[in-house]
């Protein structure tokens, strides 16, 4: 589990935007990029986000 507060200062790396925990991931409200959490530390490199999903 992330803490709030790192959450709280945490932003997306590619669009500047606040980013929310969602299930196991670090995601970015703004561009929807996805984030890792590997052993409760979250990745935030651009080229390990997963894009997200389009809307069909």
């Amino acid at each position: 589990m992330i803490d709030k507060k790192l959450l709280d200062i945490l932003a997306c790396p590619s669009c500047k935007s606040d980013v929310k925990l969602e299930n196991d991931k670090i995601v970015c409200i703004k561009c929807g990029l996805r984030y890792p959490i590997e052993d409760g530390i979250p990745i935030m490199l651009i080229d390990k986000a997963e894009k997200p999903d389009k809307e069909k």
